[in-house]
């Protein structure tokens, strides 16, 4: 498919003035198809040549003011359009398929109860999918939509929906909407279950399918409080009223991404309606999406993005905005602790990747659509929202609050640049912003701070005392990076009464110029039992400690009265394993030592998870990693016996993340047979079906459960959950007729018995091989679900030697499923289908040939270059004298 150019949307932005769209689907023409009808009324402003995009099934005919166009010069996607100067009026008529991969239109029937449920999913280029457009962001229209649906459904969409005519018709009338770019255009239809309320004179609505409307029930009042406090302090802190008629919030099957901000109608996955125990850090999670989608009714739908390169407008803002609203106005204080130990790491690990680029990268740089594809990634969100945060740090929220204002006034329902923003910014201040932005968003990389502590009268010392004799210390930051940094430092000392509590003497603001270098701080009295450099995780930047404050820190991490302060320690002590500078065993000593202790779900849930999928999976030898995995059931065990009878809600969820580390790193199978035989855990908690099927999967890892125990189990469970716990179990037996079913569900007609990896010369597949596997790749039919849920369960650490003969066969096989079934499939394949476990000289060789005789499409292109750097990584923490 032809992907849009920067160049030709601004060609076509001089063209044509869009006004309006009227859309007619048809979604009663059977599981294949639906039908498409779009009349759109635009202005050119001169004659000229341009394209209408539509992918459809069928187009049946097209008239521009009323005379027939050829649809037979339907090219791709891509319908050529003659125009004269003035007004026009397009129709096009046409069939179109349904999506099973989360894109254009989706159609999924629930396992559980036979129910049929679309919804759309338009961004970036997809709305092509379901009607055509001039699909770029910076040609708003409004919106007029009808529906026909079958009778029992609910349709919703971008404004109130409103059922006409009689009820067996299934006609839906949708309100005009204000002006919207084209992938904001939103809809669902279905049985949908549906929870209504009022607030501040609008209506809102939460839905989701039939089968969870007893957990939705449960969640539905916590979800409305937090809907209504953060849409009341969204209105205390913008001047501009939400812009939209109605907040309905979809919960959806099968969604790529945590949640979409179309305009009146988002939609979360629907993972977010929890079937099963949760922690708290988990709820908090799930109201900060919701506190990030509505910051995206501002930032993002009001005013929208002028192109693709400034997608970090839409997406930092609403990321910054959503950790720090849902921490203002709920009772979730501790969001910014939750950022710190998990989701910046994210943006850590992309800004250290060879694919690194700019929160605001280079215009040029973001040529079309498909390299657009590639910037939502741990830079656009957490690093952009870090950036953000440490301008608010820099600025001031007073000031930062009036810029955004400004911003609001001067674009509403129009399109912005990074210029127009910053410029908006600068009104509000007297500091220098466009510098800042120079600095924060033109930029890539990560710098890195560095403090060497000198007690006075040491050697090397000129004298930190002070002039009557009184002792002192001297603190050399050093900057590694060029950016400047607003930061804070703290100053702890051991607590008198609590030999494993530390408590803070002082803190201190400190600003760190442009350039790097080193800035000279002098103190007087002892040094500080520990100097934590960035306390408050205000900036973005790695950070080390010094020798005296490293072995306080392994001595007394989980004593530090602030989470946050112990979040950036955490994530110092990830980024010297990820660099090479402290041993895995070393990390997880400190996690066995400190964990047990903790008292923030999200701190634990961290350290655990990364110890786990990163230390014990990837860092770790295979003759190291059974020792790594005691370590970790013996720190499972710890917290278990910390939390045993009882029942705060924190102790609750610290429990439940010992129960899945007990399960995940489970060598043996017996205590998991008993507990899934029993039906709990000794004291609790009882294996709800999450447990259940966590379960299940590692005794299948193991080889000690079969497939009609897996059967019976599906049975029991006979959800969408349940399809994809079944498909993940079978998946991970360690049986090559369960390997070779596996991968024939992945990749269809690709074989599964595979040459020796030494007869393979590249990752790249023959031509003649391509050709066939193009055609053999139709016969997919798993959806993007069942295709990540196989690909977990096909790659396990403990089945290498069954695993090896798969890796030359997977690269090609990966290249031929991103081309044939789009950039979804392509993500799924070069995330959860690459062969992680095999972390082998061979394994990076096969992968560097792909990358570069291979041919792969940009999405997997980008993925499997992010996962070479990982694996690179891997072997070099292997090799290092510290491991």
């Amino acid at each position: 498919m032809p992907v849009l150019t920067r160049d030709e949307a601004q060609t076509r932005a001089r063209l044509l003035d869009v006004h309006r769209y009227a859309i007619d689907l048809d979604l009663t023409r059977g599981d294949e198809h639906f039908g498409s009808t779009t009349v759109i009324r635009f202005t050119a402003r001169e004659a000229g040549t341009t394209f209408v995009e539509v992918r459809p099934a069928v187009l049946h005919r097209a008239t521009l003011d009323g005379h027939a166009l050829d649809v037979a010069t339907l090219d791709d996607n891509r319908l050529p359009l003659t125009l004269t100067p003035g007004d026009h009026e397009l129709r096009v008529e046409a069939d179109m398929r349904y999506s099973h991969t989360g894109e254009g239109m989706h159609r999924f029937t629930d396992p559980a109860d036979g129910g049929t449920y679309l919804y759309t999913q338009c961004f970036l280029d997809d709305v092509q999918r379901v009607f055509a457009a001039f699909d770029q962001p910076d040609l708003k229209a409004v919106f007029d939509a009808t529906v026909t649906a079958p009778p029992q459904w609910t349709v919703l969409g971008n404004a109130i929906a409103t059922r006409v005519g009689a009820p067996a018709d299934g006609r839906w009338q949708l309100a005009t909407t204000a002006p919207l770019s084209t992938y904001f255009v939103a809809f669902a239809a279905g049985p949908w279950h549906t929870v209504r309320t009022e607030h501040a004179g609008l209506p809102f609505a939460l839905h989701c399918r039939r089968s969870l409307a007893p957990h939705l029930d449960a969640d539905a009042e916590e979800l409305f409080d937090i809907t209504r406090r953060c849409y009341d302090r969204y209105h205390q802190i913008f001047d501009e009223p939400y812009p939209f008629d109605s907040y309905d919030q979809a919960f959806v099957p099968e969604f790529n991404a945590g949640a979409m901000e179309n305009p009146g109608l988002v939609t979360f996955r629907d993972e977010f309606v929890f079937r099963s125990a949760v922690t708290d850090t988990e709820r908090q999670t799930r109201g900060m999406v919701i506190a990030h989608e509505m910051a995206h009714m501002w930032f993002g739908d009001l005013v929208t993005l002028q192109w693709w390169d400034d997608i970090w407008l839409n997406e930092s803002f609403a990321e910054y905005m959503g950790y720090q609203v849902l921490s203002e106005a709920t009772r979730f204080t501790g969001t910014w602790t939750d950022f710190a130990v998990a989701r910046k790491s994210w943006g850590y690990d992309a800004d250290q990747r060879p694919s690194t680029h700019p929160v605001a990268p280079d215009p040029h740089a973001v040529r079309d659509t498909a390299s657009a594809l590639l910037n939502f990634d741990g830079i656009s969100y957490a690093k952009g929202a870090s950036a953000l945060r440490q301008l608010v740090a820099w600025l001031g929220e007073k000031d930062f609050l009036a810029g955004i204002n400004d911003h609001f006034a001067r674009h509403r329902f129009g399109n912005a640049t990074l210029a127009d923003f910053i410029d908006s910014l600068a009104r509000a201040t007297g500091r220098d912003v466009h510098a800042w932005a120079d600095s924060w968003l033109r930029t890539s990389g990560v710098d890195t701070l560095t403090p060497r502590v000198t007690e006075a009268g040491a050697e090397g010392d000129p004298g930190a005392g002070a002039a009557d004799g009184t002792t002192g210390w001297r603190l050399d930051l050093h900057h590694d990076g060029t950016r400047p940094h607003h930061l804070a430092i703290g100053l702890y000392d051991h607590a008198p009464d609590d030999p494993r509590a530390l408590v803070r003497r002082d803190r201190v603001e400190a600003d760190l110029p442009a350039g790097g270098g080193t800035r000279t701080l002098a103190f007087t009295g002892t040094r500080p039992a520990l100097l934590l450099v960035n306390d408050g995780d205000l900036t973005y930047a790695k950070v080390r400690l010094d020798a005296g404050s490293w072995d306080t820190a392994l001595r007394r991490l989980s004593g530090l009265p602030d989470p946050v302060a112990r979040a950036v320690v955490w994530n110092a002590a990830r980024d010297m394993v990820r660099d090479g500078e402290l041993a895995p065993a070393a990390y997880l000593d400190a996690a066995r030592a400190h964990i047990p202790h903790e008292r923030d779900i999200a701190i634990a849930q961290a350290v655990l998870g990364f110890a786990r999928t990163q230390i014990a999976d990837r860092y770790t030898s295979a003759t190291d990693r059974p020792t790594a995995l005691t370590t970790l059931t013996d720190l499972g065990h710890d917290l278990l016996r910390r939390t045993d009878g009882t029942g705060s809600p924190d102790a609750q969820g610290l429990r439940l993340i010992a129960v899945r580390t007990l399960i995940d790193s489970a060598t043996t199978p017996g205590t998991l047979q008993d507990w899934l035989t029993a039906g709990t855990l000794p004291g609790g908690p009882a294996l709800d079906p999450e447990l259940r099927w966590r379960t299940l999967a590692r005794l299948a890892v193991l080889g000690a459960t079969t497939p009609d125990a897996i059967d019976a189990e599906l049975a029991r469970d006979p959800s969408a959950t349940g399809q994809e716990g079944a498909a993940r179990c079978h998946a991970a037996l360690p049986d090559a007729t369960a390997k070779a079913t596996a991968w024939q569900a992945m990749y269809p007609g690709y074989p599964g018995e595979e040459r020796p990896d030494a007869a393979a010369p590249s990752g790249a597949a023959e031509p003649a091989e391509l050709s066939e596997l193009s055609e053999l790749s139709e016969l997919s039919e798993l959806s993007n679900y069942l295709f990540t849920a196989t690909a977990q369960g096909f790659w396990q650490p403990e089945q290498l030697d069954l695993l090896r003969p798969y890796r030359a066969r997977y690269f090609p096989a990966a290249v031929t499923v991103a081309a044939r079934r789009g950039p979804a499939l392509a993500i799924a394949a070069g995330v959860h289908g690459f062969p992680h476990p095999l972390v082998e000289a061979e394994t990076l060789r096969l992968g560097e040939a792909c990358l570069r005789d291979g041919d792969p499409t940009p999405a997997l292109r980008r993925k499997l270059a992010d996962q070479l750097d990982d694996l690179r990584r891997a072997l070099k923490i292997r090799e290092s004298p510290t491991a």
